[in-house]
């Protein structure tokens, strides 16, 4: 959601804030500010609502400088998007603090503060935070302990970094349900919301857990767990560079995650699957011992990972283990029966999605065999937190509408999937036949991505529509829900998503000539259900757009029908996903909308 990024050096700090700030726009925000301690060690406060370059703008205009500072990038919770709810904010010229995250008891703490003769410029729970160490610190002469007091009376999620005026050496920093990552230097530090942030000037972070804080210098960093007891915490070396997050010769981030699904699916495979066999000790010795003990699996997850988790769910019952899916912001919040012997399996891109954290902490106590989560982030809270992790390998996506990331995923819970079957009796030609599908996917994609300016053409049809309905039957249903989901995401576009079969108890009365029908029409058995589907929507005048793999032969005017060369039947829901990105996508160019960074949307959904 909002992105924070922080530094402490020898030299000019604000250039690298400014950056990091532009790496963390595709989080999704409508507000930018900086501040910054200056030579004479004042605070020099900038705030906008906008994008970053309007901020930087302001910045080079006001030839702000300085060796220590904080920015942010804001997503409203609190407060409408103003350049008084704008982050950073200050109790009187001495503190200055970013945050990300929900304070639930800020309405109580601001009447408190206000009964002391604090000030409130803002609608926002951050400013309680700021005049809260305010008041502190009229006792309290360190900030770190400060920091320390102040978060004891915190009540919800934050990913917190605060300077102050009277201790100009240092910045302290504090996470509970926000990520945080310090970035190590020579002679200076950094710190951020994400590692991208920060890839321009180190590749050595340090990864905050639950309840830390850290007192960071130019030349130290000192963390303390939640009881206040000094920690260490390892160092990691990502490898990830600079220029992964960059565009290249694409338009747009999101257009170019789409063209790198053949690469990445294959570095997803690599090294687990090998002459007709599924390489399972890749997964690691935590997961292969869980997934021994397991006889039924519990899958969680929000948004396109849920759909990733749908589509999981038919294949693992296909291979005789009972599955369940469930949206993690629903789970956390009703009484739930544990079977014998189940898998907690989580799915998420950023592996920081604050309901699936939750969800993940509670299970613990809830009697589950362990944790296994799907994830793309490797130093992510998921997978630090999660008894074992099958990571996807997608690297970095910026665009806030997924696309590599859910293939990936797909074709990581396909092996899971594998896995599970062994146990569940599948015999070893049938494995062998399944790994060599998954071996052909990456080309197979390839080719679909040669009907891009087909598939440009067909969406001319819906720039001046206003609604879509999606249909799939079987697997190819949470295919269509995901084909609706990018639609609306980034084109504005109402679209739903139904099973083809349920057409006749109520969407039917949409259809019209103004009502565009996608769907994905396999050759497999559901194949004349589906088309006695289609007839129904013809007969209301609803324009029909397929995608199949064969020659459709219906008795139908007005549909369109790219075919897709030979698709594997396991492997088919990963390959229909792609064109139903590249319909979105060449939507949302028609119609001017922002692609990568759609309105109201956030990449990584850190608060509930």
């Amino acid at each position: 959601m909002c992105g924070l990024v922080g530094g402490i050096a020898q030299r000019d700090v604000v250039p690298i804030m400014m950056e990091g700030l532009s790496r963390l726009e595709y989080r999704g925000y409508d507000s930018a500010g900086i501040a910054v301690l200056d030579q004479a060690e004042k605070m020099q406060r900038i705030r906008s609502v906008g994008k970053v370059a309007m901020l930087q703008e302001m910045v080079d205009s006001g030839n702000v400088s300085g060796n220590l500072g904080i920015a942010h990038t804001r997503w409203a919770t609190h407060g409408m998007p103003a350049e008084r709810n704008a982050h950073p904010h200050m109790s009187g010229e001495q503190v200055a603090i970013v945050h990300n995250g929900i304070i639930e008891n800020y309405a109580l703490l601001r009447k408190e503060l206000e009964g002391q003769g604090y000030r409130f410029t803002s609608e926002t729970d951050t400013e309680v935070i700021a005049h809260l160490l305010g008041s502190i610190l009229k006792d309290e002469q360190n900030l770190l302990k400060a920091v320390q007091k102040s978060i004891t009376r915190l009540v919800g999620a934050y990913g917190l970094a605060v300077v102050s005026t009277d201790d100009t050496n240092k910045m302290v920093v504090a996470r509970a349900g926000s990520p945080l990552v310090i970035g190590i230097g020579v002679g200076e530090h950094f710190i951020a919301s994400d590692v991208f942030a920060l890839l321009p000037v180190t590749q050595r972070f340090v990864f905050l857990e639950e309840g830390d804080v850290a007192e960071i210098t130019r030349e130290s960093v000192r963390i303390f767990d939640n009881e206040g007891n000094p920690v260490e915490r390892p160092e990691r070396t990502s490898e990830l560079s600079a220029s992964t997050a960059e565009k290249g010769p694409y338009r747009h981030y999101m257009l170019k995650e789409i063209f790198e699904q053949p690469s990445v699916i294959a570095e997803t495979l690599e090294g687990r699957i090998h002459k007709g066999r599924l390489l399972e000790d890749s997964f690691g010795h935590e997961a292969k011992a869980l997934l021994d003990k397991t006889k039924s699996v519990h899958i969680i997850a929000c948004g396109t990972s849920y759909h990733a988790g749908m589509v999981a769910r038919y294949w693992l019952e296909e291979a005789g283990v009972p599955c369940s899916v469930e949206v993690a912001s629903e789970f956390r919040y009703r009484k739930v029966v544990v079977p014998d012997d189940t898998l907690f399996l989580t799915i998420s891109q950023s592996g920081e999605t604050a309901d699936s954290l939750a969800a993940l902490r509670g299970s613990r106590e809830m009697g589950y065999i362990g944790s296994l989560t799907v994830c793309n982030v490797p130093e992510s809270s998921l997978v630090r937190e999660s008894n074992a992790a099958l990571m996807t390998r997608a690297g970095p996506e910026i665009g806030v509408a997924s696309t590599k990331a859910f293939t990936t995923q797909l074709v990581a819970l396909r092996l899971l999937t594998l896995a599970l079957a062994r146990r569940f009796g599948m015999p070893p030609e049938q494995e062998e036949v399944y790994v060599n599908e998954l071996h052909a996917l990456p080309r197979q994609v390839e080719v679909v991505l040669e009907l891009s300016d087909a598939i440009k053409e067909m969406a001319n049809a819906f720039s001046e529509k206003n609604h879509a309905l999606f249909l799939g039957r079987g697997t190819f249903y949470p295919i269509a829900m995901e084909g609706a989901l990018k639609l609306k995401e980034i084109s504005y576009i109402h679209a739903e998503a139904y099973p083809a079969g349920e057409l006749k108890h109520g969407p039917l009365a949409l259809v019209d000539a103004e009502m565009p029908v996608v769907c994905a029409l396999p050759n497999d058995p559901l194949l004349e259900k589906v088309i006695s589907n289609l007839q129904e929507v013809r007969a209301r005048g609803g324009e029909l757009f397929l995608f199949s793999d064969h020659d459709v032969q219906i008795d139908l005017d007005r549909f369109q029908n790219l075919t897709l060369a030979d698709i594997y039947p396991s492997t088919a829901p990963i390959v229909y996903s792609v064109p139903l990105q590249l319909l979105s996508y060449h939507v949302a160019v028609l119609k001017g909308t922002d692609v990568d960074q759609p309105r109201n949307l956030a990449k990584s959904v850190t608060v509930e």
